[in-house]
C-alpha cells in the first residue's frame, strides 16, 4: 500500500431539517391547532484517531465527506428524524488544519482521540412551537439551520520514540527488521526503503520502543533532493535520534564527512532536530575493513559514546539497545 501522508478533504456537516406547517384535523374538531413538528437535527462530522490507521491512504481518492441531513418535522407533532453522524477515521499523529487560513484546528497525539470537527445544522421549529394565546393559528415554521462546510488539510506526522536517520544504503532497514518485528523491504542499492517504517523493540529488561526508520536523506534534502524533505517530518515528533552510518565507505581522510551531511540536512529542515539527543552507530563492520575505518572515526569525532554494530548477523545489537534505552531516560529526566 502506498505511503500517503497529506490529504486535502472537504467535509460537510448535515443540514437541520425544516419545520413543519401543520394543523390538527379531526372529524370531531374541525377548528384544531397548529401541530407542525420540529425538523431533526443534522449530522455532526467527527474525526477519530484509530488505532487501525497507520497512513492518510484512504484520502487518495475521496476527497468530499458528508454528514447525513435531518429530515422535516410532521403534522400530529412529529419530530424530524437526526442525520446520521459521519465519523472519519484518521491515523494517531496527523494534524488538522484549515486548508484556506492554515490554522491549526487539532494535533491528534493520541489514539482513540475524536473532535466534532463540523456540526450538524439544528432542526427548525414547527408551527406548534409558535402558538401563543394572541397567536393561535400560526402559518409559519423554521427552516433548518445550515450546515458547517470545511476544507481541511491532514499532514500525517509518525509517533516514535526513536528515529532511525542515516543515508541511503547505511543499514536503517537492516537494523530495524533485527531489533523489532518490523519487514521493510531490503536490497543492495540506494533508496530501497521508499515509506516511512514504524517497529516495536521489545526487551528482557525494559519498557518497548517504537523506532521509525526514515527513507531518503542525501546532501540536498532539505531541498528536496532525492526523496527530499518529504518524510524529514516524520522525526519531528521522536524523542531521541539514531544516526546510523555505512562503517565500510568511510573515507579515512574525512571520516566525519557522511556525520555531516545528514546533521546539516537536518539543521537546514528544522533546527530543533539537531538538538535531539542522538547517537551515532557504525554498521557493517562485518565488513573487510571496517573496523580501520570506524577507528578513523572514533579518533576524529568528538562523540564520547559511538556504538560498532553489524545488524546483519546481530554483533553488538544488545549494547546499542542499552544505549538506546540510556538515551530514552536522559532524555525523559530532561522533560520532567
Amino acid at each position: 500500500m502506498k505511503f500517503i501522508d497529506e490529504a486535502v478533504i472537504e467535509i460537510q456537516s448535515g443540514h437541520g431539517g425544516a419545520g413543519c406547517v401543520s394543523f390538527r384535523r379531526e372529524r370531531s374538531i374541525p377548528l384544531g391547532g397548529p401541530d407542525g413538528g420540529n425538523g431533526g437535527k443534522g449530522g455532526d462530522v467527527i474525526l477519530y484517531a484509530s488505532p487501525a490507521r497507520r497512513t492518510l491512504h484512504q484520502f487518495q481518492f475521496k476527497h468530499f465527506f458528508k454528514a447525513d441531513n435531518g429530515t422535516p418535522g410532521k403534522g400530529k407533532d412529529k419530530t424530524g428524524k437526526s442525520g446520521a453522524d459521519l465519523t472519519i477515521d484518521i491515523p494517531p499523529g496527523t494534524i488538522v488544519s484549515d486548508y484556506e487560513t492554515g490554522n491549526l484546528i487539532k494535533d491528534f497525539t493520541n489514539a482513540e482521540e475524536t473532535v466534532v470537527i463540523a456540526k450538524g445544522g439544528r432542526g427548525g421549529q414547527g408551527n406548534a412551537g409558535f402558538k401563543t394565546s394572541k397567536r393561535r393559528s400560526p402559518r409559519f415554521a423554521q427552516p433548518g439551520e445550515p450546515e458547517e462546510s470545511l476544507k481541511l488539510k491532514l499532514e500525517l506526522k509518525l509517533l516514535a520514540d526513536v528515529g532511525l536517520v542515516g543515508l541511503p544504503n547505511a543499514g536503517k532497514s537492516t537494523l530495524i527488521t533485527s531489533i523489532s518485528g518490523a519487514r521493510p523491504r531490503i536490497g543492495d542499492y540506494p533508496f530501497t526503503t521508499l515509506t516511512p517504517g514504524l517497529g516495536v523493540v521489545q526487551t528482557e529488561w525494559a519498557e518497548p520502543f517504537v523506532v521509525a526508520d526514515i527513507p531518503g536523506l542525501i546532501e540536498g534534502a532539505h531541498k528536496g533532493t532525492g526523496l527530499g524533505d518529504k518524510f524529514l517530518r516524520h522525526i519531528e515528533r521522536t524523542r531521541v535520534l539514531v544516526h546510523l552510518i555505512d562503517a565500510s565507505v568511510i573515507d579515512p581522510d574525512n571520516p566525519l564527512q557522511n556525520l555531516r551531511i545528514i546533521n546539516t540536512e537536518l539543521e537546514q529542515y528544522n533546527h530543533g532536530l539537531i538538538t535531539k539527543p542522538q547517537l551515532i552507530v557504525l554498521n557493517k563492520l562485518d565488513i573487510p575493513g571496517a573496523q580501520e575505518k570506524a577507528l578513523a572515526f572514533k579518533q576524529a569525532s568528538d562523540e564520547a559514546d559511538v556504538i560498532t554494530i553489524a545488524a546483519i548477523n546481530g554483533m553488538g545489537i544488545k549494547a546499542l539497545l542499552s544505549a538506546i534505552l540510556l538515551l530514552l531516560d536522559r532524555a525523559d529526566a530532561k522533560v520532567e
